[in-house]
Order: C-alpha cells, then structure tokens, then sequence
C-alpha cells in the first residue's frame, strides 16, 4: 500500500487496539486461528512470519507448533497493536517469539519456512502483489496460508452474510464513507490473494469454517 494508505490504516487501527484483542481472542475466533496455523505445517525449529499479526492472537499456535527451537516473528504497522503483541510475549515468556514493526506489503524479512496472514489481505490495494511477495520470502518447500472472513454462498448463511456486511462498515477504514460495498471489495481482494496461491504453491489446500464465512487457503512454494 502507498504511504498515504499505510498512514490511514495504521490510525484506524491504533484507536482500536485497545478493544480489538478481545475480539481477536474469542473462543469460536480461536478455532479458526489453530486451523490456519494447522495449514501451516509447521515442524519444531521452522522460523515463521505472521504479516500483519494484530495484538499476536496467532502467535501462541505458531510458537507451540514450532517449540522452543524454532522462532516466531509477528510483523505489524500499528504502533498500539505490537504494544499489545509484546506484553503478551512478555507474559508468555517466549524467548523465541518477536515482533517488529514494519509494512507487511513490504516484508521486512528476507527468508521464512512459513508465513501466514490473517484478515488482512483486505487492506491491501493489491493483494496479488502483496502475496506475491509472501511466497517470495518462502524457503523451497514452505508454507503459505491465509485465512479471511467473506460473504458465504451458502443459502443457511444469508443472515450471517448481512450482519457481517454491517460489521465490516464498522471496523473498515473508511467503511461508512467508500460507496463501494466494503463486503464486495473484501471478495474480490481475497479472491486475488487466492489466485496467487493457486498459481505459485503446490499441494493446495482450501478450508472453510463459519458456514462458509471464513477460510483457510494454504499451499507449499517449490
């Protein structure tokens, strides 16, 4: 995302930090966290990246998948949300889990065995890009997975569907002033995301969770 961009979301996110991680950590939120880092398949001593990883709700799955011999590194541009990332590796006591910050569009690191992303490929202008340059990063033979909430085609899932449309007015940048449908720009973004995986891993995997309103797309870079 261009600077401008990466300003405004930073803002938008820092006056939530405060009230995100409860959000972040909901037990039924929890599950889909743990069947992300599933996808990942992790071995102990890989090192992985989270790009975007929020308040750190992903990393306990992470850190207990590769153990005290591998490393954990959580990237994030909010200054609020990796204040709340470091207390809860402080109070963890990892000693091999860090967070920087940095713009996941741009990766700050150079070599990873798996990277995951979680509800973020939406703020990006050009996801495509962005998870180009995720797989990139990868070792030969590592991981990539994304999870993202979208609008569900199941039939049982249509009032999920609108309450999660008006949930993404609320807690998009922007989201009550884009006369685009956040929920539509959500689609086609992760959508993107999806076709890069599809194009550059193999051994695809893709799972859905929350009556269709929630995936995991996963693959391995060769």
């Amino acid at each position: 995302m261009g600077s401008d961009d990466a300003t405004r979301v930073a803002d938008f996110y820092e006056r939530l930090a405060e009230w995100y991680d409860p959000l972040a950590t909901a037990p039924v939120v929890r599950g889909w966290r743990a069947m992300a880092a599933d996808e990942l398949a992790l071995s102990p001593g890989d090192t992985v990246v989270e790009m975007g990883c929020g308040t750190g709700a992903n990393l306990p799955y992470l850190r207990e998948r590769v153990g005290r011999e591998g490393r954990v590194v959580g990237v994030d541009l909010t200054p609020g949300m990796l204040e709340q990332t470091r207390r809860r590796i402080e109070r963890a006591g990892w000693q091999n889990v860090s967070a920087c910050r940095g713009d996941a569009a741009r990766p700050p690191v150079s070599e990873a065995d798996a990277v995951l992303g979680s509800f973020v490929v939406g703020l990006f202008d050009e996801p495509a890009t962005v998870v180009d340059r995720w797989i990139d990063v990868l070792r030969p033979g590592g991981r990539i997975a994304i999870l993202e909430a979208t609008r569900s085609d199941r039939t049982v899932a249509a009032p999920l569907n609108l309450a999660f449309r008006l949930f993404l007015r609320f807690s998009s940048p922007g989201g009550w002033t884009r006369w685009r449908s956040p929920a539509a720009e959500l689609d086609r973004k992760v959508t993107a995301a999806q076709e890069v995986v599809a194009t550059r891993t193999v051994e695809r995997r893709y799972r859905t969770a929350g009556c269709g309103l929630v995936s995991a797309t996963s693959g391995r870079s060769e």
